[in-house]
């Protein structure tokens, strides 16, 4: 019997078939490659601290937490937080989708010069926001309104910082929604409101609560705006940012590390939520 060869067959054009050696990084080297550093990475940026935060608000036992936690200074500053994070997460589900709206479907002068501004928060630190804020809502405000050491300034320095975030997060889903589904939804005798109701809210909800999300758990970790429009004012303005900075000034760091993980519980069981509604509202689409 004659012997078998095996023949390898040339690709279209001519030329010979690349070895399988030469898969580049896609293969399971790669993958492994890529996967341990994205792990080590987050490890030692992300996971490594706040396990320690954890732990070292565990370090005197569950009780010395509680007790840490709720002290009525610690209690006080931990609810203004929380609630005041709520408030700016609410508007900032409304206003950011207005603004991302406006941003994609209308066209009016400046359009290119307001969308650079909604990113200002980003690149601008954070305590010149504050002292801006102040010089305009201060006890001096040209505008004659004063919302220095007010829970309303904290309210409003929250808002400056996370404005972006639904407005980044909805204005890409309006720019990738499909025209000819509203056009032919208006053909069809529907209603402007119907559209909006039926067509677009249900593509942009998924972005929107990411944005509103993402912007609840920035405003829990803001100190820069707030320290000094809020006053600082114990029981009334303090944010707890500013009450774990003055725990850490006092040599109390388990103290300070004890209400640090309470926002952390607070911001995973956001995003966790978060991630659980989007998972929910994938299967029912």
């Amino acid at each position: 019997m004659p012997a078998t060869t095996s023949v390898e067959t040339a690709p279209p054009g001519g030329g010979t078939p690349p070895p399988r050696a030469r898969r580049g990084l896609s293969g399971r080297g790669g993958t492994a490659l890529g996967l341990g550093s994205a792990v080590l990475y987050l490890s030692l940026i992300v996971l490594i601290p706040l396990a320690a935060v954890v732990w070292r608000s565990q370090e005197r036992g569950i009780g010395y937490f509680w007790d840490a936690v709720t002290t009525p200074d610690a209690w006080a500053a931990l609810t203004l937080t929380i609630g005041a994070s709520f408030v700016v997460a609410v508007i900032n589900l409304v206003m950011g989708t207005v603004i991302a709206w406006v941003l994609v479907r209308d066209r009016f002068p400046g359009k290119a010069v307001v969308d650079t501004l909604i990113d200002l928060p980003f690149a601008l630190p954070t305590i010149v926001a504050g002292l801006v804020l102040l010089a305009l809502y201060g006890p001096n405000s040209p505008l004659g309104l004063d919302l220095a050491y007010s829970r309303a300034g904290v309210v409003l320095a929250l808002l400056f910082v996370t404005l972006p975030f639904v407005v980044r997060t909805v204005q890409p889903v309006l720019l990738e929604l499909d025209a000819d589904m509203e056009q032919a939804a208006a053909s069809l005798g529907a209603g402007s409101l119907q559209i909006f109701r039926r067509i677009i809210l249900p593509n942009l909800v998924p972005a929107m609560l990411s944005g509103t999300a993402l912007a609840f758990a920035r405003s829990m970790a803001e100190i820069g705006s707030v320290v000094l429009i809020s006053g600082n004012l114990p029981f009334k303005t303090q944010v707890a940012s500013v009450y774990i900075f003055g725990q850490i000034e006092t040599d109390n760091p388990i103290g300070a590390a004890a209400t640090s993980t309470v926002l952390l519980v607070v911001a995973l069981v956001t995003l966790l939520a978060l991630d659980l509604l989007q998972r929910w509202g994938s299967r029912r689409g």
